[in-house]
């Protein structure tokens, strides 16, 4: 059984810089060559600047090119908490980021001239009817506030466009819609390395210490000697993957194990309209049909280590969503590791002069990650306008530190499946839930 099937349609491929090619000197060295890695590098090389990616393993082989697809607009708290906790004008700001975030990816996609099999349409589906009634109590306040026009479909309509008679009813969103995030990652990478960044993956940083006006990083090539490389900055770009880096970045980001599977093709499409689907559960489930009619099915979540059977992991969840497929064999299934705050607000700050960070991106990151990327590389161009609005979203630290972090995540999960068993209210945002889909 192969790993993830987006290999089959989308390679990245070597890097052109030789790996003994480490450089002395860059002006901005970025650790992570997922999304937010490569856009900044990609960003940063358009304006001149000489760029070193530091990428632990291979490059998109994290969550950037291993998630569900799924691309949301807005952030990933919803717009009447960010409106509560930051007031309407930051609240509209960062709607704004959030659209622009989407734009990007489509404008990227054809600068790169990279359909990367993109599909539109959201659907967000309810497991109960306080969930029903969240959704259309939130695409009422999108439509005063934005003018944007959810479709509510009643239970008869959705499972009609969904395949499934498990959920109560939902919205259909057109603005968003769903793709192949290695393809993305690809076109990022090569268009990058086009624009002169350099790329090293299979290389770990293992430290940096910033002084005044400049920024030592500490990498290791596998296999050899650690190596220096003294920068003007630094952006910590790892997401879910930074344990160790940097105490501020680790303390306020979860690193949670997320669980994905892909069904043979399918004679039919459960989903005759194509969209993307991700229910309002606590253990969310999150699914789509791919270009190749493949169900690609997210569903359950660990802390810890990569489970050895992950299909066996994901198999119940879409017997439950869908049991006339149970006998649909299973053509891959697959992990990746994402970041999540306790707010499930990102963390995208400067720390410190020449040091910036972009992480927990809470299940969002197909888009904000991307979008990220190019705000970092305006802030260290000089332009930190977008940076100064993301920099007030509330990241606390979870409590106890990194010390804790373990027994919380295993606690929190417990608490979700058992709130999800009882059908208890949600907490997250209307129309949404607390784990990855993207």
């Amino acid at each position: 059984m192969s790993d993830t099937v987006y290999a089959e349609d989308a390679a990245v491929p070597a890097p052109e810089t030789p790996a003994d090619a480490l450089p002395e000197r860059a002006d901005v060295v970025i650790v992570g060559g997922g999304l937010t890695g490569l856009s900044a590098a990609y960003h940063l090389a358009l304006a001149g600047r000489n760029v070193a990616v530091i990428e632990a393993n291979g490059i998109g082989e994290g969550a950037s090119g291993r998630n569900g697809g799924q691309l949301h607009p807005g952030q990933r708290r919803d717009q009447i908490w960010l409106t509560k906790h930051l007031g309407e004008t930051l609240a509209d700001e960062l709607w704004e980021l959030g659209e622009e975030a989407v734009g990007l990816v489509h404008t990227l996609r054809a600068e790169f001239g990279a359909d990367c099999d993109f599909r539109p349409g959201l659907i967000d589906a309810a497991h109960t009817p306080a969930a029903f009634d969240d959704i259309r109590s939130y695409a009422d306040h999108l439509y005063e506030r934005y003018g944007v026009t959810p479709e509510i479909m009643d239970r008869a309509e959705l499972a009609a466009a969904i395949g499934t008679e498990r959920y109560v009813g939902g919205a259909h969103d057109s603005t968003g819609g769903h793709l192949n995030p290695l393809a993305l990652v690809t076109a990022l990478a090569e268009a990058a390395e086009k624009a002169g960044a350099h790329l090293f993956p299979m290389t770990t940083a293992e430290g940096y210490t910033a002084g005044p006006g400049s920024v030592t990083v500490t990498v290791r090539r596998r296999g050899a000697r650690a190596h220096e490389i003294a920068a003007d900055a630094v952006l910590l770009a790892g997401n879910g993957y930074l344990s160790g880096l940097e105490p501020r970045i680790e303390t306020r980001v979860l690193p949670l194990v997320n669980h994905i599977a892909a069904t043979e093709p399918l004679d039919i499409s459960p989903i005759p309209g194509g969209e993307a689907v991700a229910d309002t559960r606590a253990v969310i489930r999150y699914f789509r049909v791919d270009a190749e009619n493949r169900l690609i099915f997210g569903g359950g979540e660990s802390y810890g280590p990569v489970a050895a059977d992950v299909a066996a992991i994901v198999r119940p969840y879409i017997d439950e969503v869908y049991p006339q497929l149970k006998d649909v064999p299973i053509a891959a299934a697959w992990s990746g590791t994402l970041g999540i705050t306790r707010t499930r607000c990102p963390y995208i700050r400067r720390l410190q002069p020449g040091v910036y960070a972009a992480a927990g991106f809470s299940g969002q990151g197909l888009g904000l990650a991307t979008f990220a990327g190019k705000v970092i590389a305006e802030a260290i161009g000089g332009d930190t306008g977008r940076l100064d609005v993301f920099a007030h979203m509330p990241v606390p630290p979870f409590p106890g530190g990194t010390r804790f972090l373990g027994p919380l995540a295993v606690l929190a999960m417990t608490w979700f499946s058992i709130r999800d068993r009882l059908a208890l209210p949600q907490i997250p945002r209307p129309g949404a839930a607390d784990q990855s889909r993207d």
